[in-house]
């Protein structure tokens, strides 16, 4: 690739974005479905790719524009290595800036959220895998990976779907990368659709502890926008821009994130040639994302030791993770291939309606029984992260809890510690693909479903049983209480898109 190509690749994603924050801004239906600009951008891209603006030119005879779209087969090729890139930063950068609590202390209130988003995970590959046994491997021909795709889509996102894109390139199931997208963008329309529809339905049959009418974001929160009373510094100046530009310093930061993650995971794969090649061949498909959250937690840990004057700011890291996650969704939707799905479109449908169906009623069934006080504004953060992103279960949080009078967002936050660095693009997720290649669906089948009622028992005979805590059921009665509070307060992966990344604008 030369370089001239890959600055154009670069400023065209950047023009993408901005029409698709227009589009945004002028479509109401945009708006009431509070559709990321990212996600309308990659689907803006993908109409003018190959497969239907190159498909329609090809018919027509402009033949130049029939193998890469209207943006060119280089810029496509750009585009395609982009995603792999991006989701280490966007991983490397979830815990950076915020202060790692003690485990005590965020146990408390995480325990409950913790058992919930295990619940919904865990059975979200129970479901996908015995589908896969069942159904797409003896019916279909599918690979047994396909098993994988529900979490893998779903609670990952965009962009881990777009991470494991070289392991599934690896081990011969090209199609899923493909497919893992597919089932992210359904994950996040059906996410904030069926919320909304959740919370309407909730509020007339009087399940919610603080809405009492049809809740109703105002127009600028569904443009995307703030008002200018209301705008908000996008992140503090910790540094003097005549010593180092802040922002510099951050990227760095990240830079030493990543690097750590990419040593540790040469670390490992040198020890498996070492040790047990002939048998297993785990780490050398785990992609570098989880790793690189890994050493992201390490430098926290140093900043947390050393950093006495607070050099490193938290919504600057999150700045950083937007924008990288804002060009992955758009570059991988842009190259994602639609004639996969369509060959493949009954399994597709398959995938996303179970996996839609299991994440709806887990929080219609289990919320109330695991989340002993506001179950529902609690639990409504797992549902929407669990269908579509974390910014998806930002938002119904919100519109179930608009004054921040429950612990919602400080459990949800406390929650991703915990749960990040396993799913959702985390340790499991990275490993869980190459372990179905090595081993077949059985063991991994086995290990998530002893994992599922391990969490289902705890959070029902453990945290369900306990009696509501008064301090957190007066918090709702304060009439001081978290009125200028927002997703900003929600601490790692707070203000996610995807794994953590900024609230959808």
């Amino acid at each position: 690739m030369e370089a001239d190509t890959i600055g154009l690749a670069l400023l065209l994603a950047g023009v993408i974005l901005v029409v698709s924050k227009l589009i945004r801004i002028r479509s109401r239906l945009a708006q009431k479905l509070f559709l990321p600009s990212s996600i309308i951008g990659g689907g803006l891209a993908l109409l003018f790719g190959p497969d239907l603006f190159g498909w329609l030119a090809d018919a027509i005879g402009w033949e130049q524009f029939a193998e890469g779209g209207l943006f060119g087969e280089p810029v496509l090729d750009v585009w395609s290595e982009l995603p792999g890139l991006l989701i280490s930063v966007v991983f490397a950068t979830l815990f950076l800036g915020s202060r790692i609590p003690k485990p005590k202390d965020a146990a408390q209130l995480a325990g409950p959220q913790l058992a919930l988003g295990v619940t919904m995970s865990s059975g979200q590959y129970v479901v996908g895998l015995l589908l896969g046994l069942l159904v797409l491997a003896p019916v279909f021909g599918l690979d047994p990976i396909a098993g994988a795709l529900i979490e893998i889509g779903f609670e990952g996102g965009h962009g881990t779907a777009a991470g494991l894109g070289d392991t599934f390139a690896d081990l011969g199931f090209e199609e899923g990368t493909d497919l893992a997208l597919g089932l992210a963008t359904v994950g996040v329309v059906s996410g904030v659709v069926i919320g909304i529809a959740i919370i309407n339905w909730a509020v007339r049959t009087g399940r919610t502890a603080l809405l009492e009418e049809d809740a109703q974001a105002s127009l600028s929160e569904q443009r995307g926008l703030f008002e200018k009373e209301h705008q908000l510094p996008a992140a503090m100046m910790t540094v003097r821009p005549a010593s180092i530009e802040p922002l510099a310093i951050h990227f760095g930061i990240v830079a030493v994130a990543v690097l750590i993650g990419q040593l540790i995971l040469s670390g490992l794969q040198a020890l498996e040639q070492a040790l047990w090649v002939d048998t297993v061949e785990l780490f050398e498909f785990v992609p570098l994302f989880p790793l690189a959250m890994l050493g992201g937690v390490l430098v926290q840990l140093v900043v947390d030791r050393f950093d006495a004057i607070g050099i490193v700011d938290r919504q600057m890291m999150v700045r950083i993770q937007g924008i990288a996650l804002d060009v992955l969704i758009v570059t991988a939707l842009a190259t994602l291939s639609l004639e996969v799905i369509a060959d493949n479109f009954v399994p597709f449908l398959l995938l996303a309606g179970l996996g839609v169906l299991w994440n709806v009623l887990v929080f219609l069934v289990l919320a109330r029984r695991i989340i002993p006080e506001f179950w529902f504004e609690r639990g409504i953060g797992d549902l929407g992260q669990s269908l579509g992103v974390t910014a998806t279960g930002l938002i119904l949080i919100r519109v179930a809890d608009p004054d921040n009078k429950t612990p919602a967002y400080e459990a949800f936050g406390y929650k991703q510690l915990g749960f990040e660095p396993f799913f959702g693009g985390g340790l499991i997720t990275a490993t869980s693909v190459p372990l179905i290649a090595q081993f077949g669906a059985g063991p991994l089948l086995i290990a998530m479903s002893a994992l599922l009622i391990f969490s289902v028992t705890v959070g029902v005979f453990y945290f369900g049983r306990k009696d509501p805590d008064p301090e957190v059921l007066a918090r709702a009665d304060d009439p001081e209480q978290g009125r200028d509070a927002g997703p900003g307060s929600v601490g790692p992966g707070g203000g996610g898109s995807g794994a953590g990344g900024p609230a959808p604008g």
